[in-house]
């Protein structure tokens, strides 16, 4: 039996949106905390934090479009059409973001503020951007002869943008228990006190949208109260209270890299979650993998670059992170 390309092509893509939403998650997470801290040097450390590392992240959102774009064309066309506005305010924000890295440490004390707005307001938009977009990619697009009929403003929806809205909590968790995980003093304890209320949102956000998703999806539904999804399906949300429990458990002793630890599990599992339900489909609810992949010369040609090029991105992330580890103090910096 042949290996098949467009498998190998979804599990790339799939990984690297994982990873994007892993790494950017906690530094747009911080932008979303900024607000919490009013102390001009523990602003800088939350900041130092991820100044290194945080170009680096954005990496992975490029490949994930890139091997879309490449291996799965028909599904690029149709997402990209459809969600064309949220994607251009996510691709703002990000931009006020990534400026206001540079800018803000360079800046006259007096307009020092218009950046820290700037970092706040990029990561708002960003994250809340990339949650309307989970949530239309979730309600599905109307594909006609292999075209996108639909509207362009049908991503304003009530479940899109409460995705959005989880994602908020989401990011705000992970940012959270990274500067838990990387500061010490004041700071971090006012992070042990945030990260308690976020889990419990993050719950109520995880389960409202387990919740809505079903009901409001009955080829979804099916699919997770069937045998045998239900038996590959079912460890989620067991997983999902188990992690939830220990994470309190984790912030009641005062532990510095569980809390972050058990927030990326909770993270996974969502997306795990997330791919179980709409298995097969690239484009939901019609569009599958093997409908929307290009021709299996064009993916293997694709295939031999993102092969070579992986291995330099995953080498490069981990040598920067090994490199700027422990904890981040007041006075230190890089710029």
């Amino acid at each position: 039996m042949g290996v098949d390309i467009t498998l190998i092509w979804a599990a790339i893509i799939a990984f690297g949106i994982m990873m994007y939403v892993v790494m950017d998650g906690f530094d747009l997470g911080i932008g979303l905390l900024f607000f919490t801290v009013r102390d001009k040097e523990e602003r800088d450390v939350m900041m130092n934090t991820v100044a290194p590392v945080w170009d680096g992240n954005e990496t992975w959102l490029v490949l994930g479009g890139a091997g879309l774009y490449g291996a799965f064309p028909l599904a690029y066309s149709v997402v990209l059409s459809a969600l064309y506005l949220p994607l251009i305010i996510m691709l703002i924000g990000l931009i006020f973001r990534g400026v206001a890295f540079e800018f803000r440490f360079k800046a006259h004390e007096h307009r020092r503020y218009l950046w820290d707005l700037a970092f706040i307001g990029g990561s708002l938009v960003a994250t809340f951007a990339q949650g309307v977009v989970l949530g239309a990619f979730i309600d599905g697009f109307p594909v006609r002869d292999n075209e996108w009929v639909g509207g362009s403003l049908d991503w304003l929806r009530p479940f899109p943008l409460f995705c959005g809205v989880a994602l908020l909590a989401a990011y705000a968790q992970l940012g959270c228990t990274w500067l838990i995980m990387k500061t010490e003093g004041p700071l971090q304890t006012h992070m042990y006190r945030l990260s308690y209320r976020l889990a419990w949102a993050l719950l109520i956000a995880i389960g409202l949208v387990s919740l809505w998703t079903p009901l409001a999806h009955p080829a979804i539904a099916h699919r997770w109260f069937t045998m045998p999804n239900l038996l590959f399906f079912l460890p989620v949300p067991v997983l999902l209270i188990l992690g939830f429990l220990a994470k309190l458990r984790s912030l009641a002793r005062r532990a510095t890299v569980m809390p972050f630890i058990i927030t990326l599990m909770v993270i996974f599992l969502g997306y795990s979650g997330l791919a179980i339900s709409l298995w097969p489909h690239i484009v939901p609810p019609s569009v599958t993998l093997w409908d929307a992949a290009s021709p299996p010369q064009s993916q293997l040609f694709s295939l031999v670059g993102a092969l070579f090029i992986l291995p330099f991105i995953l080498m490069y992330t981990a040598w920067s992170y090994y490199v700027f580890r422990g904890k981040v103090r007041p006075g230190e910096g890089y710029h």
